[in-house]
């Protein structure tokens, strides 16, 4: 008689090793290192444009003189660039973010030629930059207009504001010494606005990644209505992140007033396109799939570096709007790749 298992069924024949028993088990296949091309590509493309006009043009680029530029000229973009990052998180555009820049140079300075202490006119900007974010946030939340659409017309409106202050015509009287220093006085080799930038990229992070507020931003932006179930204040933290991002823009123009030492009427549209293609490359970047600070910083010195190096090399003036059109496309389509993937 067959004697039968108690364990029911028998387990499966194994596959017997080559070799016998003395056989050594076989390794596992090596692996390449991950080299975190998802999300530090931005990396290893920057130091490859560093390393290529470093041998291109080196007696030119590869000097203290052009990085402290690099890194002087582009805290303004950044400042904007971050602010913009706050209603991005929360799935709502500011398209009058570049507007409220530029009339908030035209306020601070206007209220300087009228002898106004600077104190005061900072203060007065920064406000003003607020209520304009509330503005916004009114139409947007209150009203139902798309944030797309409202902030578009804002813009437009800002625009007109700022022809209103400047009368059309430089305003170039007025500034004090004290003031001018905030934009232009060297600290460790750098311009002030580079440290004001750090500040604000600082206290950023810190919101975005560290607190409950930083989660809520991106939950209400990942799905507004799952949000809503959740229990959260969609519709004020909406609001709220309007406002923040005016009232950053509105301390990014009263810093570019002090660093330029004047107000031109037609100042703020020329900075809504680098802003956009840094927020939209940077969320490729560190946090690859939605938008950060980290990965804008390092978007905005990519742009940066790579435009630099092609104005030495002897390239148009228009590359800058050409680089940072095809940035912005290639930085929307990744961005959807990683999307989709995810």
């Amino acid at each position: 008689m067959t004697t039968q298992s108690h364990e029911g069924t028998s387990a499966a024949p194994q596959t017997p090793q080559p070799g016998g028993d003395d056989a050594t088990p076989a390794k596992p296949p090596r692996r390449m290192p991950k080299l975190g091309l998802d999300r530090f590509s931005g990396l290893y493309v920057w130091v490859a444009i560093i390393v290529l006009f470093a041998i291109w043009i080196p007696n030119t680029f590869m000097t203290e003189g052009n990085f402290r530029i690099i890194a002087g000229d582009q805290a303004i973009t950044a400042m904007l660039a971050i602010g913009l990052i706050v209603p991005l998180a929360a799935g709502v555009f500011d398209l009058s973010i570049a507007g409220v820049m530029g009339f908030s140079v035209a306020m601070v300075s206007y209220q300087l030629s009228q002898g106004i202490s600077a104190p005061i006119a900072v203060v007065t900007t920064l406000l003003c930059g607020a209520l304009i974010g509330a503005v916004n946030g009114f139409v947007v939340v209150k009203l139902n207009v798309d944030s797309f659409i409202a902030t578009l017309g804002m813009s437009s409106i800002l625009l007109a504001g700022t022809y209103w202050v400047t009368d059309g015509k430089q305003i170039t009287e007025g500034f004090t010494d004290g003031f001018l220093d905030m934009g232009s006085k060297p600290f460790l080799g750098l311009p002030l606005p580079f440290f004001y930038m750090i500040a604000v990229a600082i206290v950023m992070y810190v919101l975005l990644e560290k607190t409950p507020l930083g989660r809520y931003l991106y939950a209400t932006g990942g799905n507004r209505q799952a949000a809503r179930l959740a229990g959260l204040r969609v519709e004020r933290i909406m609001f709220g992140a309007l406002v923040t991002s005016a009232t950053v823009a509105a301390l990014t123009g009263v810093v570019l007033a002090a660093k330029l030492g004047t107000a031109a009427p037609d100042i703020g549209p020329s900075y809504l396109l680098p802003a956009f293609s840094a927020v939209f490359l940077g969320s490729t970047q560190i946090r690859a799939g939605r938008v950060n600070v980290l990965g804008t910083l390092i978007a905005i010195y990519l742009l940066a570096t790579g435009v630099k190096g092609l104005q030495l090399a002897g390239a148009p003036s228009f590359v800058n709007d050409l680089f940072n059109g095809l940035a912005l496309i290639v930085a929307v389509a990744l961005a959807a790749r990683t999307a989709r993937r995810k």
